[in-house]
């Protein structure tokens, strides 16, 4: 699993910054969630409704839910437009530090390591 490129993505975003990660992770857990508890939210306020009971605490709950369920996505995607400039800043350094690290030239005129820095 762990020679999957899939796999091998994530752990360089996570490389690259565990905090951005960690909070893009997350973002993308809690937006997996909001349409499952948008709709618990809108049955509680549907029961309160039916029993005639009080509907301040339900309707905060939607209320609530709602906004987050908005907010979320553009924050994700902040998160997200951020974590792509770190990982990618991140993966040229590293690029950086390959191919001078070595004294010379030598090293860069190999046919294959040519290959492989070709963008």
């Amino acid at each position: 699993m762990r020679d999957r490129q899939e796999f091998r993505f994530f752990v360089v975003l996570f490389r690259a910054s565990p905090g951005l990660a960690t909070a893009w992770w997350l973002l993308l857990l809690l937006r997996g969630a909001m349409p499952a508890l948008l709709a618990v939210a809108t049955g509680v306020l549907v029961a309160s409704v039916r029993d005639g009971e009080s509907l301040s605490a339900p309707l905060t709950f939607v209320g609530v839910v709602f906004v987050l369920f908005q907010v979320l996505t553009p924050l994700q995607q902040a998160v997200s437009a951020n974590l792509g400039a770190v990982a990618g800043d991140w993966m040229n350094d590293r690029l950086m530090v390959a191919t001078v690290s070595p004294p010379g030239m030598g090293h860069l005129e190999s046919s294959e390591l040519a290959d492989d820095l070709g963008v």
